[in-house]
């Protein structure tokens, strides 16, 4: 998924689909019909959308929600997987400059920048199974 040719691919998908909604017809009558949803719901006030938050959810879901919100849990698992292997990198950085060049006074620096990654590999790990869980509360029921 990585490679810039699928990268651009997607970006030219999405942007097609984006032209189609936005074009005259039944795209921009249903956007018109997601507006006012979404004043009502911005009216009702913080109080009363967290207290039935579960009830109305599915209700108030725009047409592709879902579909925005599992791209977006593609790239977060993308992002997830070049962090893993940017540990793995590090990882191997650290024993060749420890043990096969003997270049102590950089050990410290990659170690540094190690941590710093796995720290970020934790929260980014972290982010991904709780948006998965938001995107599976986002499926619509058939």
């Amino acid at each position: 998924m990585s490679d810039p040719r699928n990268v651009a691919h997607d970006k030219k998908v999405k942007q097609e689909k984006s032209h189609q909604e936005n074009a005259p017809g039944a795209g921009t009558s249903a956007k018109k019909k997601r507006a006012p949803k979404d004043k009502a719901a911005a009216t009702t006030g913080d109080g009363n959308k967290e207290a039935g938050s579960s009830e109305k959810a599915p209700v108030e879901q725009a047409p592709g929600d879902y579909e925005k919100s599992q791209t977006v849990l593609s790239k977060l698992k993308e992002l997830e997987f070049h962090s893993r292997a940017n540990i793995e990198t590090l990882a191997q950085l650290t024993l060749t400059i420890d043990d096969e060049l003997r270049q102590k006074e950089f050990s410290d620096s990659v170690g540094a920048l190690y941590s710093a990654q796995d720290a970020f590999q934790t929260q980014v790990a972290a982010l991904v199974e709780s948006y998965g869980a938001k995107c599976e509360s986002l499926k619509p029921s058939v």
